[in-house]
């Protein structure tokens, strides 16, 4: 498929606020149809410039009949209608249209949260591969309701409590579900979402990582002039490694990588790293120990986003120096930065609509996105910042990593920084983490178990606790042990370890690391935790 084929079929989700919006996005990707996310409240030339096929309103926290509640653009209708772009509205998304085309929406009798029972009460394209009368269940989560529909609108489905569950107004292509399709807990959203995007709007499948690859090193042929150079920063991760890969394939040996010891990796990671990088990847890597400047300047910092953007800065100061030493020795500076960037980083660092912040982080400022000074002599090359963790995994096989590598857990670019809460630089908690985590992650592969899990690690507690060891009284370092299950990163669900692996791995490292006399396990999903701690 060609690139334009993949661009005329874009379905664009204007984000409202919603917990799954993005899960939306992967929904639809996995349905080889490409998709992006942006702001709901997005400038109409953001959504015009993009040129979707399809626009999906999204869910959100909101009541569309508040004051500054967030909305499309002034101008939306007519442009869509114009275009002929079919609309598909989700929970706060169904009633927005309904809002802003003229029906109304009210605070309901009967909330609405959870699973429910849907009925389909006409002939429709929203359920024309139902029948009147047929029912399923979906996952709802609502307080208002739609009690006056916009002329031409037809409800479709209602709850099992009578309230509006579908609408549609076939003419002008809009159309909307109160529920959540995009998520597990309704069964057949897939197929309702499926069945929309193909035989309602006439959607082709055909988006695949072949055609990312293709795109990717066309832009950055198109970006980077033959004679220019570029250094990418390699963390020992699949998502640098598999960027570095596809620029190096892209401008060959004009990349130069650099691999930075902050003195926040995990246990012999630095040795482990460059062993793959020189002996599997065949990339040139220059190490660069910076332990001593990252740690002197995180020396008395506590604050999680503070400790970000400290790093953040150090690592662009130390690739402003290497493109220096660069200059040197070819006669010209590299002018590129490139950087593992994923969707979620970009997605979690970015201000919800209807905030009234226009850059701010909500969940974690990442280093990649958040971190970045202003004043930044390179210009960055991130060509993942629209993909998934396994699409990234996918673009890597078709790269030829080696598998061994791709498997990898994410391992987060300010490392162990944001697995110590408080300073890291306190006692010698980076050195118990160290061993903890080598303890946690070794028991795990020796147990058959580590490709079933997302993300495992452990974390360094700013608690101490009495304990009983050797007789004597111990007042030691508690750790805690996470390990999550997902698919995306987006959402995640903790590992269930069975009693006996837990209670060995606990023995072990009470016994094998001293200063630590209590493990705990993290049994919080994502939402509402996040993966990392910090």
């Amino acid at each position: 498929m060609e690139a334009q084929d993949v661009k005329s079929n874009l379905i664009l989700i204007l984000d409202y606020g919603s917990q799954y919006t993005h899960l939306i996005t992967r929904r639809i990707r996995s349905l080889s149809v490409f998709s992006l996310c942006i702001s709901g409240t997005a400038p109409l030339k953001s959504i015009t410039d993009l040129n979707p096929s399809v626009i999906i309103l999204s869910g959100g926290p909101h009541s569309v009949h508040e004051p500054h509640a967030p909305s499309f653009p002034d101008g939306f209708i007519e442009y869509v209608e114009s275009k002929g772009v079919f609309v598909l509205g989700i929970c706060y998304g169904l009633q927005l249209i309904v809002q802003r085309l003229g029906g109304e929406v009210r605070v309901g009798e009967k909330q609405e949260y959870g699973r429910m029972e849907i009925e389909v009460v006409r002939d429709c394209g929203l359920f024309g591969y139902r029948g009147i009368g047929d029912r399923e269940v979906v996952w709802m989560s609502h307080g208002d309701e739609a009690v006056r529909l916009p002329d031409g609108f037809e409800v479709v489905a209602r709850s099992q409590q009578g309230a509006v569950a579908a609408v549609e107004n076939r003419a002008r292509r809009f159309y909307g579900l109160q529920y959540h399709p995009e998520v597990t807990h309704s069964p057949q959203g897939m197929e309702t979402l499926q069945y929309f995007l193909f035989d309602v709007c006439g959607v082709t499948a055909g988006w695949k990582m072949e055609d990312v690859l293709d795109e990717e090193i066309k832009v950055i042929k198109g970006m980077v002039g033959p004679e220019d150079h570029v250094i990418c920063a390699l963390s020992g991760g699949v998502d640098s490694t598999v960027a570095a890969t596809l620029v190096h394939k892209a401008i060959g040996e004009r990349l130069h990588c650099v691999f930075v010891d902050n003195g926040l990796l995990r246990y012999k990671e630095r040795e482990r790293v460059m062993k793959t990088f020189e002996r599997d990847l065949h990339l040139p890597v220059t190490c660069v120990d910076a332990t001593e400047q990252f740690l002197s300047n995180l020396k008395g910092v506590v604050d999680p986003e503070v400790k970000r953007k400290i790093i953040g800065k150090e690592f662009i100061s130390i690739f402003d120096a290497f493109a220096q030493d660069l200059e040197h020795k070819l006669g010209k500076r590299p002018g590129y930065l490139v950087q593992g960037t994923l969707y979620p980083d970009v997605i979690e660092s970015c201000p919800p609509p209807g905030s009234g912040r226009s850059h701010s982080h909500t969940i974690k400022s990442h280093h990649n996105v958040g971190g970045l000074p202003k004043d930044m002599k390179l210009k960055l090359i991130e060509p993942l910042k629209l993909l998934f963790k396994d699409e990234v995994r996918e673009l890597g096989r078709i790269l030829e990593v080696p598998v061994a590598f791709l498997k990898r857990h994410p391992f987060p670019g300010p490392g162990l920084a944001v697995r110590v809460l408080g300073d890291v630089t306190e006692g010698n908690a980076l050195e118990i983490l160290r061993q903890v985590d080598e303890i946690f992650i070794q028991s795990i592969k020796d147990a058959g178990i580590y490709d079933s899990i997302w993300q495992a690690f452990a974390v360094f507690l700013p608690i101490k606790s009495v304990g009983v060891q050797g007789d004597q009284r111990t007042h030691s370092h508690v750790v805690a042990l996470r390990a999550v299950t997902s698919q995306d990163g987006m959402t995640a669900d903790w590992y269930n370890f069975e009693h006996k692996f837990l209670d060995d791995v606990a023995r072990k490292i009470c016994n094998s690391v001293r200063g630590v006399n209590r493990v705990v396990q993290d049994i919080t999903s994502k939402p509402p935790s996040t993966i990392e701690w910090e």
